[in-house]
């Protein structure tokens, strides 16, 4: 066998253990997104939806805080905004995003009940 056959030889050994090499490379950075996306994304995203949920069913009526920390009663719901009475005579037009937190009557009887 000459030289040239002996080269072309190894060569074609060589290319699917490259291959191999590579895989097991990139395998570390694969592992890593894996676990950002379970750790990371997949809460966020269940948090995200729950929120969405619990801006969708708001009502005229219910008592909201605000993420800005404004407590407030929802007197008419939009489809973009909702209609906020902050005080007597002082209503407040807001974004359905910055609604935080709903309380329920189980949270206001809480906050009644404490002693100032």
């Amino acid at each position: 066998m000459s030289f040239l056959t002996l080269m072309s030889i190894s060569e074609q050994q060589a290319a699917p253990q490259a291959q191999g090499n590579l895989l097991f490379g990139l395998l570390p950075f694969i592992l890593v997104f894996v676990i950002f996306y379970v750790l990371i994304i997949l809460p966020q995203r269940k948090k995200q939806k729950q929120h969405q949920q619990m801006v969708e069913n708001l009502k005229p009526g219910d008592r909201i805080i605000t993420s800005g920390g404004i407590f407030g009663t929802v007197m008419d719901v939009h489809p973009d905004r909702i209609e906020l009475k902050i005080a007597s005579n002082v209503k407040v037009d807001i974004l359905k995003s910055a609604v935080a937190i709903i309380l329920s009557e189980k949270t206001e009887t809480k906050e009644s009940k404490e002693p100032n």
